[in-house]
């Protein structure tokens, strides 16, 4: 069975790297799926996160990585993805990804959304807290790899990557 996981992954954490590792042994083949919207300006480009995700699954035979726009629900069909992965990290998640998994179930009753709770030691991590971090200067080796934590400090030098 195929499963997607879908995210901005601006930039990729140890939380989102724990869910799908632990996805990996639950299904055949996992789709980490980078979405480019236009609504957003991140602070790595899609190809950026891209390069970053291969780099830190690379360990992992069943984990592909692509990019996308539009539905989600549009992807998971064009890959016969039957299960949508979502990660939480608190109750507070919960309200807007439980509107998310009912909104898509509306748009494609045959594709599933399964939760997966962020394992605890990562479950106060978000990218945004993550930037808010190194733009300050401070260290970020135990909330993301190490490629990762390299590419943000170079970033908030004002140095090309």
């Amino acid at each position: 069975m195929i499963a997607l996981y879908p995210g901005s992954f601006d930039p990729l954490t140890y939380g989102h790297l724990d869910i799908i590792e632990r996805a990996a042994r639950l299904f055949d083949r996992v789709v980490v799926a980078v979405l480019r919207n236009p609504a957003k300006v991140p602070l790595f480009t899609v190809e950026e996160r891209l390069s970053q995700i291969q780099k830190a699954v690379r360990h992992l035979d069943n984990v592909e990585v692509e990019a996308f726009n539009g539905l989600t629900v549009t992807v998971a069909r064009r890959l016969d993805a039957r299960v949508l992965l979502r990660g939480l990290r608190a109750v507070s998640d919960f309200e807007a990804e439980l509107q998310m998994a009912q909104t898509n179930r509306t748009l494609a009753t045959e594709i599933e959304t399964l939760f997966l709770s962020t394992s605890t030691e990562h479950s106060f991590l978000s990218s945004s807290l993550v930037k808010n971090i190194a733009a300050a200067g401070g260290p970020v080796s135990h909330m993301v790899p190490e490629h990762i934590e390299k590419e943000l400090r170079t970033r908030f030098a004002g140095e090309p990557l």
